[in-house]
């Protein structure tokens, strides 16, 4: 069955934006309650605003406001959106379209249109929105607004709060609202992790089909190219969740390759290991998953050997997490997993705990092992107020240290990577050069790095993984040597070693 049968379609997805309003105002109604709140009637979001590119006519996408978009999915460009505290109704304030939009840019629905189709209890034009929460609201002098400002952890950049003509005749907030509503997208409802499970099966499919055509001669892009028309072309989803990493050969070590300045343009070469890092985006939520695998579809000695250091990290991790659990102890986990591999075959030696210590484990995983996902890839909520970022190496690259809970999704990112910006140093400290067998470590010079990578739903007792590529290296020489995934032939694979594994053939 293809993706776009399993598909929600705009009509599921409605009730979602009113049981997220409910969930706000439920958590709202909870904060009135338990603490000081300012009396404000209500609240006002901004959607998307229409961006051109640079000083041209060129009109880039519509990109909703995210937290906007958990309350209402209303794709016009130029909306605002309003919820009144008291009652908990939804206000849409559409723009007031000229004629000239109908001739370029297609029908002008009525507000009636807007009301039903977004399920929205009011609809009102935008340059009336002073007035109508004036008129609504009921009472003499300024009343105060609840406007989205805050600080997003994870980028360090601020929200923009709504700005409208008259909005200098109210007083307004700008603390009160933007914890609230983090922490409401931190717990993802059934609906939610449809979404996000429909977009990693549409990725997981796309992933298996770049296994399957890679080859040495290609560019890094062109396997790009397949993963995006797959998405689309079989999946219905326009957008990825972020830029995609084709990474191959050494460029598999700079951790966010891809970008303007390294545009996955490098030619792919027999023995590379290639990590790709992709994800799918439906209706804004996202996917994020990364699979590495050898270009030429068969694993050499030193490449099983990181590969499954990194899948036992994976694997670990997974079987670990449940409600309760630190993400702190999660990261710490697979960095020692990953060290008890690499000491097995002699590229470091010594005492782990001291390793552990020293945060030797930064060297080879210097980025957190993984962050919250939703309608944005890094969602908002991994910091409340009051915590404080780790400062030492690898802790302090954490996207969140909170304790996981039922209902949070989070990704499962475990790597190892040879970076000499990284070894270098630790290899001429004298605290940390000991811990290297520099002959062994040699052997891995220019190899690059692996990172697995997963999107799991935190359960009461454990976790549910939404991710389904091959992950054994059994399972990967299969798939890209041409058999079905999943595997027809049920069988049982080795526990992740450190030693290549014949692959089609695996013992039981």
């Amino acid at each position: 069955m293809l993706p776009l049968e399993r598909a929600l379609t705009m009509d599921d997805y409605m009730p979602l934006s009113r049981g997220n309003r409910d969930k706000d105002q439920k958590t709202l109604n909870q904060a009135r309650i338990s603490s000081s709140f300012p009396l404000a009637r209500f609240r006002v979001l901004t959607g998307g605003v229409e961006h051109k590119e640079r000083c041209t006519q060129h009109g880039l996408l519509l990109r909703l406001n995210t937290y906007k978009h958990f309350l209402s999915y209303t794709p016009i460009i130029g909306q605002f959106f309003s919820k009144d505290v008291a009652s908990g109704h939804s206000i849409l304030f559409a723009p007031r379209l000229s004629a000239e939009y109908a001739v370029w840019l297609g029908e002008i629905k009525p507000l009636s249109y807007f009301k039903e189709r977004y399920m929205v209890d009011m609809t009102h034009y935008v340059d009336e929105i002073a007035e109508v929460l004036y008129d609504l609201g009921g009472q003499s002098g300024k009343q105060l607004l609840f406007l989205l400002h805050g600080l997003n952890t994870d980028s360090n950049n601020f929200s923009r709060p709504a700005d409208f003509k008259d909005i200098e005749n109210f007083e307004t907030d700008l603390l009160t609202l933007h914890p609230i509503l983090t922490e409401c997208r931190v717990f993802k409802s059934n609906l939610e992790v449809d979404l996000i499970q429909y977009a990693n099966d549409v990725s997981s499919e796309a992933h298996i089909e770049v296994m399957r055509r890679i080859g040495a001669g290609m560019k890094e892009y062109q396997l790009e190219s397949i993963f995006l028309h797959h998405i689309y072309m079989h999946g219905g989803c326009r957008h990825c969740s972020y830029t995609c990493i084709c990474a191959t050969g050494e460029n598999s070590a700079v951790l966010h390759y891809g970008h303007a300045a390294a545009p996955n343009d490098r030619t792919l070469k027999e023995g590379d290991i290639a990590l790709f890092d992709m994800g799918a985006e439906y209706h804004f939520y996202g996917s994020d998953i990364t699979c590495s695998f050898p270009v030429n579809g068969k694993f050499t000695k030193h490449q099983a050997v990181i590969y499954n250091a990194v899948l036992r990290a994976h694997d670990t991790v997974i079987k670990s997490i449940s409600s309760g659990v630190s993400w702190i102890d999660m990261h710490k986990l697979a960095e020692k997993t990953i060290l008890q591999s690499l000491k097995t075959v002699r590229i470091i030696v010594g005492d782990i705990d001291e390793m552990m210590e020293m945060r030797l484990g930064a060297v080879f995983l210097p980025h957190g092992i993984g962050h919250l996902l939703g309608i944005d890839t890094h969602d908002p909520g991994g910091y409340t107020q009051g915590m404080e970022r780790p400062k030492v190496p690898g802790l302090k690259s954490l996207r969140t240290i909170r304790e996981l809970r039922e209902g949070m999704v989070i990704t499962v990112e475990p790597g190892c990577y040879f970076i000499d910006a990284l070894l270098n140093p630790a290899l001429e400290d004298p605290t940390t050069s000991r811990f290297f067998n520099v002959e062994e470590l040699d052997r891995y010079k220019n190899f690059g790095g692996i990172r697995i990578e997963s999107d799991v739903v935190v359960t009461l007792n454990g976790c549910r993984n939404l991710t389904n590529v091959p992950r054994e290296i059994w399972e990967i020489e299969a798939v890209m040597a041409g058999e079905p995934w999943p595997l027809k032939q049920k069988q049982t694979p080795l526990e992740p070693g450190l030693e290549p594994t014949s692959t089609l053939n695996p013992k039981s």
